[in-house]
């Protein structure tokens, strides 16, 4: 017989709602316009590590040809500041947003993004409105390990990689950060062996993440430039260059990532090209680049600081589950 149930128990469907309604109350009293953008676009994401997924319409034609494709995006992020280019002011919104290759007891193909931007934030003022919102999601203690949260800790990225994968992300070599990840995980595909980038990301994903935010909630900042993103770049306490880029964990479990924002568009179409070249050299497809977006930066993106919270995740933690079947209505599987 077809499984047709959904994977949630309607108790835990109804915790997800009320979630939403604490979100949606938190916004309001914080008087950030809620907005709505196309979770369908003409572009799609540079990021090599993020695979977008193409629409086609079908029987669709200009002028004898096919359509071009379209692509559900990763993020609303570039739809929105385009909105805080037009002078928007302050805003969020809670976006389904769609990933392809990402599917395990953390990740859904479709998921929920709580975005939002603050115009005048620096990075230090976002953390903060992070932390506000996560703990009155996260008011009660966590059913995960039967306690309240702790004060939020910031932790640099480089000092998190040496307590917990034992290298330095920014002095080691490439080949030592190989074997850094061999050591904690074995063999490994032979196409990271010159990737540094996707080196670091799996020592996060698989070493370093897992380890953070028990009983607390843990910010990672400062960065490698070379993971900066859409983040501007600023110079550490020993003058190297880091993003001003910051990551939510609680109980090894990743819940976000923000930036200081990137507002220059040289600088934001230059790293698109370089994305485009890694892409290619890595036999992915290449998409096109989001010149609208472009545009809007060119015109002029106020000073601002955003972020992206994996709501699913926040839920999952409310609810006590490991797996994120367990608070979704209809997982990937199953729609």
């Amino acid at each position: 017989m077809t499984a047709w149930r959904p994977t949630a128990t309607l108790e835990r469907l109804r915790l997800r709602a009320s979630l939403l309604e604490v979100v949606r109350r938190y916004f309001c009293e914080q008087q950030v316009l809620e907005v709505e953008t196309p979770a369908l676009s003409a572009a799609a994401v540079t990021d090599l590590h993020l695979a977008s997924l193409e629409v086609h319409a079908m029987g669709g034609t200009t002028a004898n040809r096919p359509t071009p494709p379209r692509y559900l995006h990763t993020s609303p992020e570039y739809a929105m500041k385009r909105l805080l280019a037009a002078g928007s002011g302050d805003i969020w919104q809670a976006a389904r947003v769609f990933r392809g290759e990402e599917q395990s007891s953390r990740h859904n193909s479709e998921f929920t993004l709580i975005e939002w931007y603050r115009i005048g934030f620096s990075l230090e003022a976002l953390i903060a409105d992070i932390d506000r919102l996560l703990r009155r999601c996260l008011a009660t203690p966590l059913a995960l390990c039967g306690q309240p949260l702790g004060p939020a800790r910031l932790l640099t990225h480089r000092a998190a990689f040496r307590l917990h994968a034992g290298v330095d992300p920014q002095s080691a070599t490439t080949a030592e950060l190989l074997r850094a990840a061999q050591q904690q995980l074995g063999e490994l595909p032979a196409a990271l062996a010159n990737d540094r980038d996707a080196i670091l990301d799996l020592l996060l994903g698989a070493v370093v993440g897992p380890r953070l935010g028990f009983g607390e909630v843990l910010y990672l900042t400062e960065w490698p430039a070379s993971q900066a993103a859409l983040a501007r770049l600023y110079p550490a306490a020993d003058g190297v260059p880091v993003a001003a880029r910051v990551e939510a964990y609680v109980h090894g479990l990743e819940l976000c990532n923000g930036f200081e924002e990137l507002t220059d568009a040289g600088e934001q179409r230059a790293r698109f090209a370089t994305d485009a070249a890694r892409r290619q050299a890595a036999g992915r497809p290449v998409p096109p680049v989001d010149e609208r977006f472009l545009a809007a930066l060119a015109h002029g993106l106020p000073p601002c600081s955003g972020v992206a919270v994996g709501f699913d995740r926040v839920v999952m933690l409310a609810a006590g589950s490991q797996d994120i079947r367990d608070v979704l209505a209809f997982p990937a599987e199953l729609a």
